[in-house]
């Protein structure tokens, strides 16, 4: 089904170099595309991408969001654009909000007036739990990127580019996640810092997160947000799973690893949103996901979607996801 839909499409990936923007790319490229652009302000992150996947439908664009005409250029022969680029590391943010701002924010208003201009014919931002009840200038970015894009069906009218957004928690083994955090703290010997014991976190695996932003492009007609279906974890039981795991593997035992507690940093949540208390009225569930429209739904979710509400994984389950990432 997937095929046949992108087949002959030119899709363009906004943040083709990132943890996820990278994937989609590779999977895009499975499927009978014309063209698959990565475009990226990293010129180094381009080339090695390149000599990774190795594709002559792959073409590899430098430029920044944040310039308007270098957009229209490249968005002229796009018939999709996946935006992924923002600045999406909650310290980081805080402490540039202005930069968070500009990228974040105006990028995606430069994506939404280049595809208007281009006719382009559909943007999907690729947005996080964080814009759900945001409490750190991340968040607030993301949240007014969605709107942003929701909003802007108005100016292409019935038959011109369609918006949407696609929203989920944290990807496993992406840069800056927990995963990679951890292990480095346990190939160290030590201590592996945790914020808060009681810490929940919504998790998926990248190739399942990249697949499922594909679907909701497919079925996408124009102001809704996808929510993908996510399990939750404690924070601490990642971190114990992985004492366990990888210990021995870097020559020590478990049990010589501490934990540390160093309190939540600044803008962080102790549990996170996949949807706020309004949005569930405007939800329905279709297979993986939960889609979110404009107008009030029959057949509406009665739950709130955090990721203290839902069961847990078990221990079990989170060594099962660890030994995946491994293969």
């Amino acid at each position: 089904m997937l095929n046949d839909y992108y087949k002959g499409k030119r899709v363009l990936v906004t943040g083709g170099c990132g943890s996820i923007g990278k994937k989609i790319v590779a999977e895009l490229l499975k499927y009978d595309v014309e063209i698959v652009k990565a475009f990226d302000n990293n010129e180094t992150g381009l080339f090695d991408l390149e000599l990774d996947l190795k594709s002559p439908k792959l073409k590899t664009v430098v430029g920044d969001v944040k310039q308007l005409d270098g957009l229209k250029r490249v968005f002229r022969d796009v018939d999709i654009v996946l935006h992924a680029a923002a600045y999406k590391h909650v310290p980081s943010c805080e402490y540039n909000p202005m930069e968070a701002v500009e990228t974040n924010v105006a990028g995606t208003q430069n994506i939404i007036d280049a595809a208007l201009v281009c006719d382009v014919e559909k943007v999907i931002l690729i947005s996080t739990d964080k814009a759900v009840n945001p409490v750190n200038v991340m968040g607030a970015t993301k949240l007014l990127a969605e709107r942003v894009m929701i909003s802007s069906n108005v100016y292409s009218g019935e038959n011109g580019t369609k918006f949407a957004c696609v929203r989920f928690g944290n990807v496993l083994n992406s840069r800056g996640s927990v995963i990679p955090i951890f292990k480095k703290q346990i190939k160290k010997g030590g201590p592996v810092t945790i914020t808060d014991e009681e810490m929940t976190r919504f998790i998926m695996n990248i190739h399942e997160a990249a697949k499922l932003i594909l679907d909701a492009v497919s079925i996408a007609e124009g102001g809704e947000i996808f929510i993908l279906k996510m399990p939750a974890v404690k924070v601490t039981d990642i971190a114990e799973v992985m004492i366990e795991y990888y210990a021995p593997k870097y020559g020590y035992k478990p049990e010589d690893i501490e934990t540390k507690l160093i309190g939540m940093r600044v803008g962080e949540k102790l549990n996170e949103d996949l949807m706020n208390p309004n949005e569930i009225y405007h939800a329905e569930e279709i297979d993986d996901l939960y889609i979110i429209h404009r107008d009030t739904v029959e057949n509406h979710l009665d739950f709130i979607y955090n990721s203290s509400e839902i069961e847990l994984l078990s221990k079990e389950e989170v060594l099962e996801i660890l030994k995946a990432i491994e293969e």
